[in-house]
Parts: structure tokens; C-alpha cells; sequence
């Protein structure tokens, strides 16, 4: 992948990449070339990336509602398409709080342009950092999130490209977790149950797909909410459509912190 430092077109981003899966445009020869020998081995990634935003919306829904929640952290949230986090949440709780993070220069110019707050009282902002970056993410989301309120965290799908190894991905979760106040909560996405397919596919996409066991680990010392560690579209989902869903190689869960 691109160093993230650099604007460059001729050497795929997983950002880029992603946009491709979901049918958008903001995407270059080299990120459709990387997409379409990862949709050769693995066409199961269309659906995950589709189903990926599903459960950012519903997540978000459940936050900003049932929960209560009205500040939002949203980590690696790669390049705006639609039903963004801020969008969803201020339609429900208009005065929302959201701090989105990434490191893709591209993602940046964009961000700028099309994350605009949809609500007078709510507030949308972007902060440039890394995920490596722990400390500064929570340093630079003090200044418009108020830690002594619950906030939100979403990691959705970037921690299986931005740290390979587990040991560095349950760091950085707990890093991110502990300086949060008591009644937040932390989004996470990723792949995992690896079939023979899915792990061809991660050999080409530079992804790494974690076991049950350990996404299970990344929720320890947390309350996981119903329905638990599921395939993304079976949380939350719609009972009407239930029956209908398919199996994919992509977990997640709603962790709340006591």
C-alpha cells in the first residue's frame, strides 16, 4: 500500500481500494487492478464492503438512539460515501459530536469537502493521524469531545490491514479504550474465521484475518451487547430480511464500557 504520507495514484490504497468494492468513483487504475485480483480469488469482498456500511448504520442508529450516545470516534473512516457516521447520528440526535481520523492525504481532500455537519447544533471535524498513533488520536479528539461523556470508537475493517500482527491490534483497542470514560462503547469490524478462500485472498489484499478467539479478546473488561460477536449482517439486522443474509468470512460486535 501507499505510504500514507504521499499522494500517489499508481500504487494502490486500501482506502481507494475499499471505494472500489462499494462502486464508487474515487478510485485509480492501480487500486481497481489490486481490487479485481483480490475479487478473482475472494469475490466475497464485495459483499463484506457492502455489508460493512449496513452495520456502520445500524451501529450508529443504536448508539445514537437506544444507547444514548452522542460523541463518536471514528477511526480510519476511509473516503465519504453514504450514510456517513456524522450524517446517521445527527439525524438522531442532532447536537452529535464527531471526529472522524485517517492518514490517506486523499481521504483528507475529501473529507474537507464532503463531511459537512448536517446540523446546527451538531459538530463534524476530521483529524489527520495515524492509528499507530494512539495517544494522539485521544490528544487531538480532546479538543472537540468532552471525555467525561461516553464516546463511541469505531474501528471498522482497517486493523487487519494497519496491524497484521495481534499483539499491535489489541495495544492499540486498549490504548484507544482505557483513557474513555465509563458508558463508552467500541464499534469493531474485521474479518475473520478464515476460509481457504478468504486467505487467499488476504495474501493478495495484504489483509490478516484474525480467529474468533482472539476478536473475542479485544473485548475484554467490556460488556458485549446483544447479539454479541456475529457475521456483520446478522447484527442488529432487520428480522424481515434475517432469513436472507449470507455467511461471511466478517465479524463484529458492540462493546460497552462499565
Amino acid at each position: 500500500m501507499a505510504d500514507a504520507t504521499e499522494l500517489r495514484f499508481d500504487i494502490p490504497h486500501s482506502a481507494r481500494v475499499w471505494n472500489y468494492y462499494l462502486g464508487g468513483k474515487d478510485n485509480y487504475p492501480a487500486d481497481r487492478e489490486l481490487g479485481d485480483a483480490v475479487i478473482a480469488k475472494f469475490p466475497e469482498i464485495k459483499l463484506i464492503a457492502q455489508h460493512a456500511r449496513q452495520f456502520l448504520v445500524r451501529a450508529v442508529r443504536y448508539l445514537a438512539g437506544e444507547a444514548g450516545v452522542d460523541q463518536f470516534l471514528d477511526i480510519g473512516t476511509g473516503l465519504p460515501t453514504m450514510q456517513n457516521t456524522h450524517e446517521v447520528a445527527q439525524s438522531i440526535a442532532p447536537a452529535s459530536r464527531i471526529v472522524y481520523v485517517d492518514n490517506d492525504p486523499l481521504v483528507l481532500a475529501h473529507a474537507r469537502t464532503l463531511l459537512v455537519n448536517t446540523t446546527p447544533e451538531g459538530v463534524t471535524t476530521y483529524v489527520h493521524a495515524d492509528v499507530h498513533e494512539p495517544e494522539q488520536i485521544i490528544a487531538d479528539a480532546r479538543n472537540v469531545l468532552n471525555f467525561n461523556r461516553p464516546i463511541a470508537v469505531l474501528l471498522l475493517g482497517i486493523l487487519g490491514h494497519t496491524a497484521p500482527e495481534f499483539a499491535d491490534m489489541l495495544s492499540i483497542i486498549r490504548r484507544l479504550v482505557d483513557p474513555l470514560p465509563s458508558g463508552s462503547y467500541l464499534v469493531l469490524l474485521d474479518g475473520a474465521e478464515a476460509g481457504a478462500a478468504a486467505q487467499a485472498a488476504s495474501t493478495v489484499n495484504g489483509y490478516t484475518m484474525r480467529t474468533l478467539d482472539e476478536f473475542r479478546e479485544c473485548f475484554a473488561g467490556l460488556e458485549i451487547i446483544e447479539p454479541g460477536i456475529v457475521q456483520t449482517p446478522q447484527w442488529r439486522q432487520d428480522p424481515s430480511v434475517l432469513g436472507s443474509v449470507p455467511s461471511i468470512d466478517s465479524y463484529c460486535a458492540v462493546g460497552r464500557k462499565p
